[in-house]
């Protein structure tokens, strides 16, 4: 009897407490390989710094969730479908408890459609390290499921408004400027305001962060994590060498770094670094006032939102596939022309079908959870979904579980500019992921 009670105790103990387990994967391509973000061909040509796939695993009395962050542009469906299949197999982790972004840099392998026109020795090389994606990802899951280990975790929001920036204008002609330039006298007003919010979940040896501002600092053909790097380097100089920093972007589909109001550069290495300081100031200030959080049942779900396409003019189509058969070279067609070109084909070769949006949902008890959507979403969206959370701390990660492209908030569609122009989806898509997010939000608080 005495040892029936003992082993009722120690259970006990063990389910009021949080594991969390952590893990870096090295993901960098091979040199030569294509690179992703711009609309014409660039291949790499070195490497400043490595790519990684990072897990954190959170369990609690059994149940277990996987958060990951890839440092790439973006991590198409079908990677996060195999992925999640191995890591099911490996670690019994169910697939719906498994959420992987990316953190949106520019500065990593082409992973999508744009892959066209490149000799066949770099398709075929391209392709050949596509295949490799999901095991790394499924890797970097399995590593940080086998650290688990007891640990208390904390959460935060700070603030940081210094380095993030609305990239679209009213000008005072009318129209719509997207990026229009330093110090343009040109532009009216500023069309939007940014999200400061740097969301921290803190356990142990490593930290969650996620902040929304677009990865394209950098530039240039090698390969780079952009300031989420610095940040990470940042983090180490303080917490030590061991400390894992996991990066995910929030909804930045409409901000990047660039601060029109001065004509200094910003672009390199030391801007990146220079952000990632910034970030890593803003979070080490935030861990000064973080939130334990209380040991609570883990809760996920997921829903598939289909969304339907954006309309286009049949005559767009002919001219789309000129375009693309043409494309490879830098300003080989007005850049407006090719985005249009790449969406529209993208909607034809659907055949007009509905897009599946899944919208995840994972929870830490009542205290903080996580919303993941695939695409680049406006930052709209995000301050909706975190205002109508009844969760005191939500975060929402973009780019998660695959990616269809800009989701513009219904004002932008009557704008116009480069993120309508590029959404494959009509307006109204990006209210319908807010809508099922809430939806689950609330489900899972209640629960």
């Amino acid at each position: 009897m005495v040892r029936l009670a003992l082993f009722v105790m120690l259970a006990s103990a063990a389910a009021a407490q949080w594991k969390v387990g952590r893990a870096e994967v090295d993901i960098t391509p091979p040199a030569k390989m294509p690179m992703a973000g711009y609309y014409y061909v660039r291949l790499n040509e070195g490497l400043h710094d490595a790519l990684h796939a990072k897990a954190m695993v959170v369990e609690q009395a059994g149940v277990r969730v996987a958060l990951v962050a890839v440092d790439y542009v973006q991590i198409p469906g079908q990677f996060v479908e195999e992925a999640r299949k191995l890591i099911t197999a490996r670690t019994g982790i169910p697939a719906t408890h498994v959420m992987i972004s990316a953190t949106h840099s520019h500065t990593g392998p082409e992973l999508g459609t744009r892959l066209r026109n490149v000799e066949p020795e770099i398709d075929a090389l391209a392709k050949g390290f596509w295949q490799k994606i999901p095991g790394l990802i499924a890797e970097s899951v399995e590593k940080a499921n086998a650290a688990l280990a007891p640990a208390e975790i904390s959460v935060g929001v700070g603030k940081e408004d210094s380095i993030s920036f609305i990239r679209r204008f009213r000008m005072i002609d009318g129209t719509t400027g997207w990026n229009p330039g330093k110090r343009n006298p040109k532009i009216d007003k500023v069309l939007g305001t940014i999200d400061p919010d740097v969301a921290v979940v803190a356990a142990g040896t490593g930290a969650y962060v996620n902040f929304a501002l677009h990865l394209d600092t950098v530039g240039g053909a090698e390969f780079s994590a952009d300031y989420a790097y610095a940040l990470s380097e940042n983090m180490k100089r303080v917490k030590g060498p061991g400390y894992s920093t996991l990066f995910t972007i929030g909804c930045a589909g409409n901000i990047n770094h660039i601060d029109v109001s001065h004509n200094r550069p910003q672009k390199g290495h030391g801007e990146a670094a220079r952000i990632g300081t910034v970030l890593a100031a803003a979070v080490l200030k935030t861990m000064e006032r973080m939130t334990p959080v209380a040991v609570q049942p883990v809760r996920a779900s997921t829903r598939l939102v289909n969304l339907a396409p954006a309309p286009y003019p049949a005559e767009d189509v002919e001219r789309a596939k000129a375009i693309i058969a043409n494309y490879g070279k830098q300003n080989a067609n007005p850049f407006y022309d090719q985005v249009n070109a790449f969406k529209v084909m993208d909607i034809v070769e659907r055949g007009g079908k509905p897009f599946p949006a899944e919208v995840q949902v994972i929870a830490l008890g009542k205290s903080v959870a996580w919303v993941g959507l695939p695409g680049e979403i406006f930052n709209e969206h995000g301050r909706a979904i975190k205002l109508a959370s009844p969760f005191p701390v939500t975060i929402v990660a973009e780019l998660a579980n695959g990616n269809l492209g800009y989701v513009p908030d219904r004002k932008a569609y009557t704008e116009g500019a480069y993120e309508v122009i590029s959404s494959r989806l009509a307006a109204g898509g990006g209210e319908a992921m807010v809508a099922s997010a809430v939806e689950q939000l609330v489900a899972l608080f209640k629960d």
